[in-house]
């Protein structure tokens, strides 16, 4: 069996190969000199290795593409498998307030290790610096596949099953696409927001824990997320804009990542609440300055700066404050509208969406229906999730029913 892609996929699917069938014979083939290379930076070099969600019907929720097809898979190979798993193999992991899973050590080396001596002992072959040239079926009884695999070094290799797990690296690709399958074109997702705005200016750190954002996109479906919201240098991030960016990959992406975004920076008040609020406010202090006093739960210099938006300069009293200027306070404070002009990314952790047709492929043992013999795992799938652990989910769950599966060599399942 080959597998091919050094990545968590890879190696995950290549260790539950060869320890469910020690009799078979397991190669990983990675193109460069490094493996793991997303392990090794995921959560700020902690790796982020799931979520402590243990239900599959709420997990789904978390994939803005291939909610649906996992949803078996999750039943089989889910968090609490992932959890168990690594404490079988000597890692326990840990859970942050949010449901994010890191290892205790708080170190990604501690899952690459952990990974990589595990293929060791279960007796996996890892050939760095391989890459692959072409795959070639070289038998047509379904019963019996084979594949020869060829390497830009010239050599050739002998294969029964076959692994995909390349990630979004366009050689996985090709590889598929080669073997008739079709691709979702992939594009971006998981990214910040560029947003040039003097509401904005000289607030890089600034951050509001609960902020509820709309992407305004006309003929488009309503697409928002609520969540922690971060004002960087260029922008906007943190978990609200990061999921919100997944679900809207493919509409911003055709948009050339321009369009508008609407801010409430206030959710827990609806309008009628926060009118009360400001008109109490003025009726008790109607001698102190607007800017000097925030009566909700907002970073002062943020407060400082919507109200400026508004007109409202920094000697203004409360006792000064019209029937107009509430009105204006209020739009912007739960209903500012931002220009998008372009994207960042989430530091080195980007996320692709777009892959190989999951149509195309049977997810009780995610072997293609189209080339028999051949299985898919991680993010070559047009698969995708949101931020906290639920990427590397998807990665082990169909790297693990992969392994599980192909080495059972002419079983019918």
């Amino acid at each position: 069996m080959v597998v091919i892609g050094g990545g968590a996929a890879g190696f995950f699917g290549a260790i539950a190969c060869a320890e469910a069938h020690p009799q078979t014979q397991v190669t990983l083939l990675e193109a460069s000199g490094h493996l793991l290379a997303k392990v090794r930076i995921s959560g700020g070099g902690r790796c982020n290795v799931t979520h402590a969600c243990f239900d599959p019907g709420i997990l789904i929720q978390a994939y803005p593409r291939g909610a649906k097809a996992l949803r078996g898979p999750l039943g089989r190979f889910q968090p609490q498998d992932t959890v168990q798993w690594f404490a079988t193999h000597g890692v326990q992991l840990k859970t942050e307030a949010d449901g994010r899973m890191f290892p205790v050590s708080d170190n990604s080396e501690t899952i690459l290790e952990c990974l990589t001596e595990t293929a060791q002992q279960s007796g996996v072959k890892v050939c760095t610096g391989s890459p692959v040239q072409s795959l070639t079926p070289v038998s047509a009884d379904p019963a019996d596949p084979r594949f020869e695999i060829r390497l830009k070094s010239g050599e050739s290799l002998k294969s029964q099953r076959l692994l995909l797990a390349t990630g979004s690296h366009p050689l996985g690709y090709r590889l598929a696409k080669a073997l008739g399958h079709q691709l979702q074109p992939p594009v971006p997702s998981l990214f910040t927001f560029n947003i040039n705005d003097p509401r904005l200016q000289d607030l890089a750190g600034v951050s509001v824990p609960t902020a509820e954002l709309r992407l305004l996109v006309e003929g488009q479906k309503r697409l928002e997320q609520t969540g922690p919201l971060l004002i960087t240098h260029w922008g906007l991030s943190g978990p609200a804009v990061l999921k919100l960016s997944a679900w809207g990959a493919r509409i911003l992406h055709d948009q050339k990542y321009q369009a508008q975004l609407l801010i409430n920076w206030l959710p827990q008040f609806n309008q009628e609440k926060l009118r009360q609020t400001l008109l109490a406010v003025k009726a008790q202090i109607p001698q102190k300055r607007i800017a000097a006093t925030c009566p909700v739960p907002l970073p002062r210099r943020l407060w400082e700066r919507l109200i400026y938006a508004c007109g409202i300069s920094s000697e203004k009293h409360w006792a000064e404050f019209s029937n107009k200027l509430l009105h204006q306070m209020i739009q912007e404070l739960v209903q500012g509208q931002y220009a998008i002009q372009g994207k960042g990314i989430f530091k080195e952790e980007f996320v692709t969406c777009g892959g190989v047709s999951l149509k195309q492929v049977n997810f009780k043992t995610m072997e293609s229906r189209l080339c028999p013999g051949l299985y898919f795992a991680g993010e070559i799938l047009d698969i995708d999730g949101v931020t906290g652990g639920f990427n590397f989910q998807s990665a082990w769950t169909t790297a693990w029913l992969a392994g599980q599966t192909m080495g059972q060599a002419g079983e019918i399942l």
